[in-house]
């Protein structure tokens, strides 16, 4: 297993420049150079230095200042080679939860680069399984799988997600990923590599009671890297041996750990000897001190001392050169202010005049809009309305006339049957001639309007069609304005005579109701129904407008043979 930052991410990057034929390094990257890039260059080869001689404060220091010249140069290149060493280096003291927001910002320079996305994934793969969150570690191991064509490379992302399976003891999920690879002729050249992935798959076998074949295997491991002169790779091999004699062998098991602690404490590996000493102080079985323990507990404390106080020194890093841009950002800011408040105080009388003048403007504008506006629609409704007393003298009124007098002037009036005839047709003219007048006469908007305008709806009712008027809440009419009393009248009067010339209809029914501030009233017939065509032709276009003018609705609702309904909603 690989387990430092360092040595995955040099792998992951020597097998991709393998692949690409080309070296990854963002000094081989053309691009035209300017002072400060040449400045922010120097800091990145200052800073590699001191990641090379681990002196990691002072690589993250120049980094960071590098990273920061880069982002105003707009190099992504830089940008991200220097944000992913300082995730590395943030990993290196187990910093895991600030190596995943540095990677993150690292992301916007990477969409490009396929170097620079394997490495990032690999690290982000790395801290999900150290903080546990083993799903996000698969899932990022698998994007290295999907976007990586090479057979080499795709070792480490299918060993490090085997790893996962065994962290979270799905065994067989190892062992399934790790033995195909075994199979393989790829690990004939790489027996450092063909050694981790033996050790693993043995080690899953072990866990997954195959005792035999994951103690052979172990051991073959362990052989092949002290054949080779690996000893950093045999902490691995003596810790899950180690694992294995725990139950079996109480001495066997205690050498693997303590030369595991042997060649950890040799390498300075410090998680691998916390891991060896942690292994020790829980399977002691000496009735003694633990001297395991004290040792586990002594280099605990002081590794967690020196990286809260790395932590702590990289998060100052940060603070101070993020307070230095600002203050500079500042400075630039407060000059520019005061150069805006001098323009904008020469500018503002001007400013100020031109949108009184465009405000004074806009509201004369309105006020001669809705003056026109009401004025069209009266005269327009006027229009209609003297089209419709036009059309009734001439269709109806007029003609009944002229046949009396036809009549009349042609017929024996002595006849006492012709005579009866002639005065049932004037009284006819009569009647069609009041009820007209009372159509067209003024209202009476008063007390009595509830009355007269009940009556005129009864005045409807004829042997062939019923006129029912429904009362829902109570309307008190004294409060509603005049302007809306005459419309609602004019409305129900056009209502009524569409009803009579056009629909044929058998049964009426007008509701009135009060709901909450609104005025209700429901039309329904029984008759043929008007298409839309028709309601418009017949003059409710014009009880439409009527409505409109007091800021009411009027809604239809027709089909042919299935009765007309209308609802007007008038605003108390």
């Amino acid at each position: 297993m690989l387990r430092s930052p360092f040595l995955v991410l040099l792998f992951l990057f020597a097998f991709v420049s393998c692949q690409k034929g080309t070296d990854i390094s963002p000094a081989n990257l053309k691009k035209k150079e300017t002072p400060k890039s040449v400045l922010a260059k120097k800091f990145a080869n200052l800073a590699d230095s001191y990641y090379t001689a681990k002196r990691f404060d002072s690589a993250y220091y120049y980094y960071n200042k590098s990273k920061e010249i880069f982002e105003t140069e707009k190099d992504s290149a830089y940008s991200a080679y220097t944000l992913i060493q300082l995730a590395r280096i943030q990993q290196t003291f187990g910093d895991y939860g600030s190596s995943e927001e540095t990677l993150t910002e690292a992301l916007p320079y990477i969409h490009d680069n396929l170097q620079y996305q394997l490495a990032a994934n690999n690290l982000f793969g790395i801290s999900a399984k150290e903080l546990k969150n083993y799903d996000d570690a698969v899932f990022y191991y698998n994007k290295i799988l999907e976007n990586a064509s090479d057979s080499i490379v795709r070792l480490t992302p299918l060993n490090n997600i085997a790893n996962v399976y065994i962290e979270q003891k799905k065994y067989k999920k190892a062992i399934l990923l790790l033995e195909p690879l075994l199979k393989s002729n790829l690990l004939d050249t790489l027996p450092y590599k063909k050694a981790i992935i033996i050790d693993n798959l043995g080690f899953a076998y072990y866990k997954s009671n195959s005792i035999n074949k994951g103690l052979e295997l172990m051991n073959q491991a362990l052989t092949m890297r002290i054949d080779r002169g690996d000893s950093y790779g045999s902490i691995e091999s003596y810790l899950h041996l180690a694992d294995f004699y725990k139950g079996r062998d109480y001495q066997k098991s205690k050498e693997n750990a303590v030369q595991a602690y042997v060649v950890a404490t040799k390498y300075q590996s410090i998680d691998e000897r916390l891991e060896a000493l942690a292994f020790l102080m829980a399977h002691n079985q000496e009735k003694r001190i633990n001297g395991s323990a004290l040792m586990f507990i002594n280099l605990d404390d002081s590794i967690k001392k020196i990286r809260n106080n790395a932590k702590n020194q990289f998060a100052k890093i940060r603070y101070d050169s993020r307070k230095a841009n600002l203050e500079s950002i500042k400075y630039k800011g407060e000059r520019a202010e005061t150069l805006l408040q001098l323009a904008t105080q020469k500018n503002q009388k001007y400013l100020f005049f031109i949108g009184f003048v465009i405000l004074l403007g806009g509201i004369v504008f309105i006020i001669n809009y809705y003056k026109a506006k009401t004025k069209r629609e009266r005269l327009e409704a006027n229009y209609n309305t003297e089209t419709r007393i036009s059309k009734q003298l001439h269709d109806e009124l007029a003609n009944d006339v002229f046949y009396a007098m036809t009549f009349a002037g042609t017929q024996d009036l002595q006849d006492p049957m012709k005579k009866e005839t002639l005065l049932d047709n004037l009284d006819k003219i009569y009647v069609r001639t009041r009820n007209f007048s009372r159509e067209n006469s003024p209202l009476e908007t008063g007390e009595r309007f509830e009355h007269n305008l009940k009556q005129m709806l009864n005045s409807y009712k004829s042997s062939g069609t019923e006129v029912i008027i429904k009362n829902g809440n109570p309307i008190d009419w004294s409060k509603v304005e005049t302007e809306k009393k005459i419309a609602i009248q004019r409305v129900l009067q056009e209502l009524m005579v569409n009803m009579k010339k056009y629909s044929q209809a058998s049964f009426v029914v007008i509701g009135f109701d009060m709901g909450q501030n609104k005025l209700k009233i429901d039309y329904s017939d029984n008759g043929i129904g008007f298409s839309e065509k028709l309601i418009l032709k017949n003059g409710l276009q014009n009880a439409e407008n009527r409505i409109q003018t007091i800021n009411g609705i009027l809604t239809f609702d027709s089909q042919t043979n299935k009765g007309f309904k209308a609802k007007i909603l008038v605003p108390k």
